[in-house]
């Protein structure tokens, strides 16, 4: 009742004004993030690389990609909270208008194109954060950095938040920035996934900890690509997948407003495609390799779906912003009893 509410003012504002806005009130006030919900998350830990999450609910890349909210997300209850996409470099992103709300559809599409303050930024705000969610950072590249040098940005986004990070995340399937998903090709997956893991093993011996790493894949992949590109990241060193991120498709929205604006498609309309990728990587990676599960989910039933479907943990999104922080807990009250598929 409260975040129907809140929802129906900042409806009134243009999605981006209103995301800002919640971003500015949370990072000032994170308390009001806690007592209309206290209580209504129900955990139960589950372990993954090493790493403890008190219940399998995460809260997806892309929504407070500076770090700036991470008290608030914590008293929510999200068991784990994934920054970014952050870059080497402070970058603006892509000219506004780049946010679109599509209500009936319960769907938004953005064309932000990784705007946020840069790695340094993130750093330290995650340095400062008090927090039982395991926080998990998302790397990419600069707009202005050519996809041959995008190497270089990876590694050097890698070695920034490794010291900080629960585990790292390489978002190669981000629609927005330009030739971003060429990275998903074998050769430069490879070449890419070879770099980072040298400099990971670095890393590891130097600091002392090996942070887990995880690569994020496109639901727009044909599936015989996905499948080879979920292999070869698991062969190269990956720890576990993300299925996945926005679409280019626009499935459902024939005649919708908006409909035909650039950017990548989230929300409900994105679920079949989602969901097909999570059971394909399944299928071809076996029962006990690492998945999350992500898009479209916006109920309990669909955090189920999805756990029974292969996903060892969920993140939700565009479904957060329609729901509110009850969709938390009806995720974990759900999560308790999904099977999980294979196991």
């Amino acid at each position: 009742m409260i975040y129907d509410f809140a929802r129906a003012a900042l409806f009134r504002l243009g999605p981006e004004h209103a995301h800002e806005l919640t971003l500015a009130t949370f990072s000032r006030f994170p308390r009001l993030a806690t007592a209309p919900f206290r209580g209504r998350v129900q955990d139960e830990p589950a372990q993954l690389w090493g790493l403890t999450f008190r219940n399998r609910v995460g809260l997806a890349a892309g929504l407070d990609k500076n770090g700036d909210c991470i008290e608030a997300w914590d008293r929510l209850g999200f068991g784990f909270v994934e920054l970014g996409t952050v870059t080497p470099r402070p970058q603006p992103g892509n000219p506004k208008p780049r946010m679109f709300r599509l209500p009936r559809q319960r769907a938004i599409i953005n064309r932000l194109g990784f705007n946020n303050k840069g790695a340094d930024y993130l750093v330290g705000r995650v340095r400062e954060a008090s927090t039982r969610a395991v926080l998990g950072i998302n790397i990419g590249k600069n707009a202005d950095t050519p996809v041959e040098l995008a190497a270089d940005d990876y590694e050097a986004c890698l070695r920034k938040v490794h010291s900080c990070a629960g585990y790292v995340t390489v978002n190669v399937s981000s629609p927005n920035t330009r030739n971003l998903r060429d990275l998903q090709e074998a050769g430069r997956l490879r070449e890419l996934l070879e770099r980072l893991r040298r400099v990971r093993g670095e890393l590891a011996q130097k600091e002392g900890r090996r942070v887990p790493m995880l690569v994020k894949l496109a639901p727009d992949l044909p599936a015989e690509a996905l499948r080879r590109s979920g292999a070869l990241a698991r062969e190269l060193g990956a720890d576990g997948l993300i299925a996945t991120n926005t679409t280019v498709q626009r499935p459902g929205l024939e005649g919708a407003r908006h409909a035909g604006e650039a950017g990548g498609l989230s929300g409900a309309p994105l679920k079949p495609l989602a969901l097909a990728a999570l059971r394909a990587l399944r299928s071809e990676l076996g029962p006990d390799y690492p998945l999350v599960g992500v898009g479209g989910i916006f109920s309990g039933a669909d955090a189920a779906e999805r756990r029974a479907a292969g996903a060892d943990l969920v993140q939700v999104y565009t479904g957060f912003i329609y729901r509110g922080p009850v969709l938390i807990g009806e995720c974990s009250k759900f999560l308790l009893q999904a099977p999980a598929a294979g196991r």
